[in-house]
């Protein structure tokens, strides 16, 4: 499977937060061959990788499985349904889409209603959230049959390859972080044994505050721990200076809440192996997983490295499968060369 299958395939399983089950799934298929799997309580995926002993260092490689999407919250009496937030979804992307209701009983397909615009008097207007309509072409009884307020909603996405090795779909934030892990997660399993413990975490819950990787860093009690998620992709119609640029490699963070000799250690790493990097400044929080790793337990020292992704938050997400790659080889060695290696 190439890079590029990779993040598609992961892409592709449904994961709206809070019901991470069948990427959870697909997760362990692609982890297991690397060590021993478990689930935690919230449902985020552990793989023991390497295992040390206890004075050893304890590195946790983390990114999110979960996606944005929308949870039913009212069918009305036409069949219609009315849904909320889950997650940040970019509302602008919504009227006429195509969506999958996730059922108890399997996928319903449907629409999200749009006023013709010939009889819509404001069309620059952006309905809010509760005021957009789902149409599955149910009546109202057979809807409330068939469907359960709190049943998950995704915007329906075909993933495709884009020329010059990149990738476009729904859910690349973070699948495309998922498949970074994965694959250096690979390469550490075949350098095994290492001269600390490796796990890897593709936690649930990181769009709605982050509680999948808090309660995993807590119970594994890791000494050092990297996020990988995505950041800004450079585009003509946003600010360069908050964005890194596809096919340049991965963004090295630094932030108040990450740890400063992580950047420069991983920093140091890329420039010995050669490998392309970007470097992505916060000035607060980074709103990813570090956030809540960081704080875990008595504190985890934390790094960060982000995959530049355009058209954030939408069912038409863009990566670089260059770029995923290269943060794999980086995150793999770091691992190698700042915890000894064979040992």
């Amino acid at each position: 499977m190439t890079t590029s299958e990779l993040v598609l395939t992961l892409a592709g399983a449904h994961g709206v937060a809070g019901s991470e089950g069948k990427a959870a799934g697909l997760a362990r298929e692609l982890l297991s061959a690397c060590g021993p799997c478990e689930q935690t309580p919230l449902g985020s995926l552990i793989c023991r990788v390497c295992t040390a002993p206890e004075d050893r260092p304890h590195i946790l490689l983390v990114a999110h499985m979960d996606e944005i999407g929308m949870v039913v919250t009212h069918i009305d009496d036409n069949g219609f349904l009315r849904v909320g937030n889950c997650g940040g979804v970019d509302r602008a992307t919504l009227p006429a889409a195509q969506i999958q209701v996730h059922t108890k009983d399997g996928i319903l397909e449907g629409v999200v209603c749009t006023i013709p615009p010939h009889l819509n008097p404001d069309e620059s207007k952006i309905p809010k959230m509760e005021e957009f309509s789902i149409d599955v072409g149910l009546d109202a009884e057979t809807a409330r049959e068939r469907i359960q307020l709190g049943d998950r909603v995704s915007v329906r996405s075909e993933g495709c390859e884009l020329l010059n090795r990149r990738v476009a779909s729904k859910s690349i934030d973070d699948r495309g972080g998922c498949a970074a892990v994965i694959l250096a997660a690979r390469r550490l399993a075949d350098c095994a044994p290492l001269g600390c413990s490796v796990s890897a975490v593709l936690s649930t819950l990181e769009e709605v505050g982050g509680q999948g990787a808090k309660t995993a860093a807590a119970a594994l009690r890791p000494t050092h721990a990297i996020a990988v998620d995505v950041s800004f992709g450079y585009t003509p119609d946003s600010p360069k200076h908050k964005c890194g640029e596809l096919g340049k490699g991965p963004m090295i963070g630094i932030a108040p809440v990450l740890d400063n000799r992580m950047f420069e250690d991983l920093k140091d790493t890329a420039k010995r192996h050669g490998l392309p990097y970007q470097i992505e400044v916060m000035g607060g929080e980074t709103g990813t997983d570090a956030d809540a790793v960081a704080v875990a337990g008595s504190g985890v020292r934390t790094g960060m490295v982000s995959i530049p992704l355009r058209y954030m938050h939408t069912p038409v997400e863009v990566v670089s499968a260059a770029d995923v790659e290269a943060a794999a080889d980086l995150l793999a060695a770091y691992v190698i060369d700042t915890f000894g290696g064979n040992g």
